[in-house]
Formats: structure tokens, C-alpha cells, sequence
């Protein structure tokens, strides 16, 4: 007798192509924003849908990405395995997948959130699918600045699915990962330089060399740094968040400047690997400044 399997695989290759790791921190910077929206604790209800519609969108956003850039990812040894690279997912699989999770996530959002929710996670998919990888990330050094919009706007996506407005609030929660994105991603584009260079893409250290890399990553962090504190001077959180802000802040800070005076490969990795942290940590001291108040 034979038996039916799942083709666990193909499942994980599609799963793989929403980039599951980056999408969890993006969907956990929403959540934050649903939570932060109101007083009291979000409708469940609500929380849930947002939460599953702005996942199914942002993977959407990811298979596109890793559909246009398969073969500068075949070139690169951190994204060489993946299943469009290989050719082991074929480009109209892709595109099919993508449409079909982006398509569940706007009618979920549609339906059970709100319209302004839906219309503005779909504009940060093609801001992020579209603008960003076809116009922005081959064509210019400073992609990761200026499609950084994009990866942004998290917060505002979840502020919107509770409260249906995207006050002032909101946009500061936006500005905060605008600004850390650069200093997370060239740390990443630091050591990762030789992959980078082959890959064809114009990344700052490949562009601009390693000492223009550091400085903008450094001067970045100090505006990072004066941006997180920027909720406690709008009284938008207390005293939690800002002793929470600075001791985060100051350690980002040590890391950036360690890479300016006495750069190597691994300290990029760990500057990169706790960019990753901070973001997480500060959100989470948000959340917990919130119900503190």
C-alpha cells in the first residue's frame, strides 16, 4: 500500500521565499503598533486578522523580491540556495504564490480590519516589491536609505487596523526604524562586501569603500539614538522607555564606534546581530512603557 505524503520541501521552499525571519520582526513591529494605538487592550479579534493579513502581504512582498533578483541571489553565497536561485520554484510558480498570499492578506484586511489598513499595506508592497528592488536597491548606493520607507512601516500598519488613523504617534514608531535600517543593513552589507561585489549591486562598501561604510553607519546610530528618544519627548511613553532607550541606544552606539576605530568582519556580525536585538528590545519597552503609565 502506498502512502500520501506531504511534499514538506516544496512547502519549506515556499515558506522560505516570505523570508519567515525578517517577516516576524516586521509583523512583531505591527502588533506593537495595535497595542500602542489604544488605552486599553486591541478587539482580539481584530488583532488576529491584522496580524495574519499583514504577514500574508509582507511574504507576498518577499516572494516578489526573490523572484526579481534570482539571479543576483544565484551570485551570492547568503542567498544562492534559495529555490528561485536553483530554479527549483519556476517564476510563474512564484508570481502564482505571491498573488495568491497577497490576495488573501488584502481580503482579510479588507474585511476584517479596516480599508485604510489594507490600501496601506499594499502601497508598502509595492513599495518594497516594486520601487524599491526594481527602481531603487540596482541603481543607486543609497537604496537601503531611501526605500527604507517601506521596511518602516510597520507601526503605522498596526496603528491603522485598531484605531483607523495614523496619528503622529505612529509616524515617530515609522521614523525610528527608517533611521535604524541603514546602520542594521550596511553592518550586514559590511562583511558580506565580497558577496556583494559579485552579486553586481551597487552596495555602499562596494561603491564607496569600507571607511565611507563606517561613517555613515556611525553617524547614522547618533541620529538613531537622538530619534528613539523622541516618544518620551512627545509624552508619548515615560521613564521606562527612556532609561530603556538610552542603556539600548549607548550599546548600539559602542558597537558602531568599535567598527569606525577597529573594524573586522566579526564585529560587523555582532553589530548586525544586535541591531536586531535593539530594535526588538526597544519595541518591546514601548509596549511595556505603555501599560506601565
Amino acid at each position: 500500500m502506498t502512502t500520501l505524503t506531504l511534499p514538506t520541501n516544496r512547502i519549506a521552499q515556499y515558506w522560505s521565499l516570505t523570508k519567515p525571519r525578517v517577516t516576524q520582526l516586521a509583523v512583531f513591529c505591527a502588533v506593537i503598533g495595535m497595542f500602542l494605538s489604544t488605552p486599553g487592550l486591541p478587539d482580539w479579534r481584530v488583532l488576529v486578522a491584522a496580524t495574519i493579513g499583514i504577514w500574508l502581504l509582507a511574504g507576498a512582498a518577499f516572494a516578489v523580491n526573490c523572484l526579481i533578483e534570482r539571479e543576483i541571489d544565484a551570485r551570492m553565497a547568503r542567498t544562492a540556495r534559495r529555490a528561485t536561485a536553483q530554479g527549483e520554484i519556476t517564476p510563474l510558480q512564484t508570481i502564482v504564490f505571491s498573488g495568491v498570499i497577497g490576495g488573501m492578506g488584502m481580503w482579510v484586511l479588507f474585511n476584517f480590519v479596516n480599508p485604510l489598513t489594507m490600501w496601506l499595506t499594499f502601497v508598502t508592497f509595492v513599495g518594497y516589491a516594486i520601487i524599491y528592488t526594481i527602481l531603487l536597491k540596482p541603481n543607486t548606493p543609497q537604496n537601503i536609505v531611501i526605500g527604507g520607507l517601506s521596511g518602516a512601516m510597520p507601526p503605522a500598519l498596526g496603528w491603522a487596523a485598531v484605531a483607523n488613523e495614523v496619528p503622529m504617534e505612529a509616524w515617530l514608531l515609522v521614523m525610528i526604524i527608517f533611521v535604524w535600517t541603514p546602520p542594521h543593513f550596511w553592518a550586514l552589507a559590511m562583511y558580506r562586501r565580497d558577496d556583494y561585489a559579485r552579486s553586481g549591486l551597487p552596495m555602499l562598501p562596494v561603491t564607496h569603500g569600507p571607511r565611507v561604510t563606517l561613517t555613515h553607519i556611525l553617524l547614522y546610530t547618533i541620529a538613531l539614538f537622538a530619534t528613539s528618544l523622541l516618544p518620551f519627548a512627545v509624552k508619548m511613553s515615560g521613564m521606562f522607555y527612556l532609561v530603556s532607550a538610552v542603556i539600548l541606544g549607548l550599546i548600539f552606539l559602542w558597537y558602531a564606534w568599535k567598527m569606525f576605530t577597529d573594524y573586522s568582519d566579526l564585529l560587523a556580525r555582532k553589530t548586525f546581530a544586535y541591531s536586531i536585538i535593539y530594535l526588538s528590545l526597544l519595541f518591546a519597552a514601548l509596549l511595556i512603557d505603555h501599560y506601565l503609565k
